[in-house]
């Protein structure tokens, strides 16, 4: 069953006051609805009202007002870090975090940096982040990250400062009806109307964000509810009871699967996201080790098995390594784990895993069936449902010679590139460069382009919750505020490193501020070729070179940006550069930044046209 909760219908609103961050009024500007409270007779009543830092009898924070109840709620959840940007409607949420010891708030440069950060930082710890706007224009900038969490199940609690209640329809001032727009994007969203509820309509969003098929979750608070007198006291996240998540798939269907695993000659293991995010790799590990069967895993699914194993066959799909496509192509046995076969994976469906019974596990039952048939549908947990397959398997497949196979294949369509000294710096090299320098435990972010796509090739993943991107939405800019959210769910002996391209960093670049800030230890490589290098591909294959508003004429010297912005700057320019750079930036304690000069004809491949057939996938232009 889904998890969307239904909604209540309203419109959102904000009271009057702008999101300058020296809190001047737009009332001094005579921009304040008739009626509507100024923010300094606010302060002055919030002032009156509330005690400072008062604990109750059992030395937890009491809740005076809703925004208290708010903070204490996520405090009962034990979060820890939260990432926004300040807010008139939102301002009272921030007064009370004032007095919070056990929450830390990160101040980002732009709403859509909040969002990412607190996406990536739910992906490396597999806790819920937090981003928090205020109403308008701050709630809309969320909407961007709020949208790609929602696409690749990251569990998110965004929470957006509204106007007051008797304002909502009346198109005050930076009012958005934030719930409405969220609704689509949202697992669950909820506005909130009740001081004496509020703090459990938070803790309720946390508890469905990281239940199930985790995913994003919204609490719109308008200023009066946040305002208002409460004695609630907090309650820890709890899903309804109305919500119910299938853990074990029935025996019986778990028993036939298995057996058409052990009947096959030449089965295929599809690790998805769903593997990662539901802690299932160890399962997934066993089962494909115990019964030695190739393991493919789509991208948000990169890191779910060891790609040094002779087992993995890495990445399926357009940008796919080419024997990862041959053996999902040619497999008459799919065993796919907690993925949804989205079209990027897929290619054309009728030509993907054409000979394949196909076995799917997830956790959500609106994945089944969805875009592949499923001969053998389990839903439940996938740690769990791999587990009882493994359970319930009479016997091993005989897979040597397809093993063997696999193997013929990696001989014949090896991830490689030409890399002729007299040209410019060939991207793949960079990457491998900074692999080897680097511990197999790094977190990897991206932004979305030919880097991201470089990043998945030539980067050996060998852990989980160590590649962190924007899969499902494909939203550019995501690299740098990701990599900050990275950094504060890592361990500290952990490196961060984000992979970007010029298009997409100067997107987001501002965020460079907060990681200065911060002083956060994240190593920025800008892979540099003056272009929306992916678009420009697209142009030159599809469109007969016509290459429209793809390059850039005039790009900054990202170093240099980034000296301007308090980080250390780096530029590599040549071959001889990249060792000697890269251990440089990687040594850095803080921000560092690399200006990458990359060969600016480079393309990714192979690659598989849209909707085409992922067994013919093209290994250079001339074969598109």
């Amino acid at each position: 069953m889904s998890e969307h909760q239904p909604m209540p219908e309203t419109d959102g609103a904000d009271d009057g006051t702008d999101r300058r961050t020296d809190g001047q009024s737009a009332d001094a500007a005579g921009e304040r609805p008739e009626g509507a409270a100024t923010d300094a007779e606010g302060a002055a009543a919030d002032a009156a009202d509330q005690t400072e830092d008062a604990t109750d009898a059992a030395g937890e924070r009491a809740a005076q007002t809703g925004a208290d109840s708010v903070v204490a709620s996520l405090e009962a959840a034990g979060v820890d870090t939260v990432f926004g940007v300040q807010g008139g409607a939102i301002m009272p949420v921030y007064d009370a975090l004032y007095g919070s010891e056990a929450v830390t708030h990160v101040t980002m440069a732009h709403e859509q940096g909040a969002a990412h950060a607190a996406d990536a930082y739910g992906a490396v710890s597999g806790e819920p982040g937090v981003c928090l706007a205020t109403s308008g224009p701050g709630a809309t900038n969320l909407v961007t990250g709020i949208a790609d969490a929602d696409m690749d199940s990251e569990p998110v609690v965004a929470l957006t400062g509204q106007v007051p209640t008797d304002l909502v329809g009346n198109d005050a001032f930076q009012e958005t009806d934030t719930v409405g727009v969220t609704t689509p994007i949202t697992k669950s969203n909820y506005f909130a109307s009740s001081p004496d509820t509020v703090g459990e309509d938070v803790s309720t969003a946390f508890a469905l964000a990281n239940h199930g098929r985790q995913g994003p979750t919204l609490v719109d608070l308008p200023k009066d509810v946040t305002r208002g007198e409460t004695d609630a006291q907090p309650v820890e996240p709890e899903v309804p009871d109305t919500v119910r998540v299938q853990e074990r798939a029935p025996a019986d269907e778990v028993a036939a699967a298995a057996e058409t695993v052990a009947e096959s000659e030449r089965p295929v293991v599809l690790a998805g996201g769903g593997v990662v995010k539901g802690d299932a790799t160890d399962e997934v590990y066993e089962f494909a080790t115990a019964h030695d069967i190739p393991v493919v895993t789509t991208m948000p699914g990169i890191g779910a098995f060891p790609e040094d194993h002779d087992l993995a066959l890495e990445m399926a799909g357009m940008h796919g390594t080419g024997y990862a496509n041959m053996a999902v192509t040619m497999t008459d046995c799919l065993v796919a784990v907690g993925t949804r076969f989205d079209d990027r994976l897929t290619g054309g469906v009728d030509s993907f895993a054409p000979d394949a019974e196909v076995v799917h596990v997830d956790i959500d039952p609106a994945e089944i069936s969805k875009n592949v048939e499923a001969d053998h549908p389990l839903v439940g947990d996938a740690a769990t449902v791999v587990d009882q397959l493994a359970d319930a398997m009479p016997r091993s497949p005989d897979t040597a010679e397809w093993v063997a196979q696999c193997e013929a294949w990696k001989a014949e369509y090896p991830l490689d590139y030409r890399a002729p000294e007299d040209e410019p710096v060939k991207p793949q090299y960079v990457v491998e460069t900074v692999d080897a320098a680097t511990d197999d435990d790094t977190v990897v972010t991206t932004g979305v382009g030919q880097h991201q796509m470089w990043a998945c090739q030539y980067w050996t993943y060998t852990q989980p919750r160590t590649w962190v991107s924007s899969h499902g939405l494909g939203a550019m800019g995501y690299g740098l505020p990701s990599a900050i959210g990275a950094r504060l769910a890592a361990d500290d002996d952990q490196s961060v490193v984000c992979f970007d391209g010029d298009g997409s960093f100067l997107m987001t670049c501002q965020e460079l501020v907060v990681a200065v800030r911060e002083q956060l230890d994240v190593t920025v490589f800008v892979l540099n070729n003056e272009a929306i290098g992916m678009v420009r591909q697209w142009q030159d294959a599809f469109f007969e070179g016509r290459r429209m508003a793809s390059e850039y004429p005039w790009v900054p010297e990202f170093d240099k940006l980034a000296e301007a912005f308090g980080a250390d700057g780096f530029r590599i320019e040549d071959y001889d550069d990249v060792p000697d750079v890269v251990e440089e930036a990687l040594a850095v304690d803080g921000p560092s930044v690399v200006d990458v000069y990359i060969d600016p004809t480079e393309n990714v491949y192979p690659m598989v046209p849209s909707g085409g057939d992922n067994g013919q996938f093209a290994l250079t232009e001339d074969q598109l």
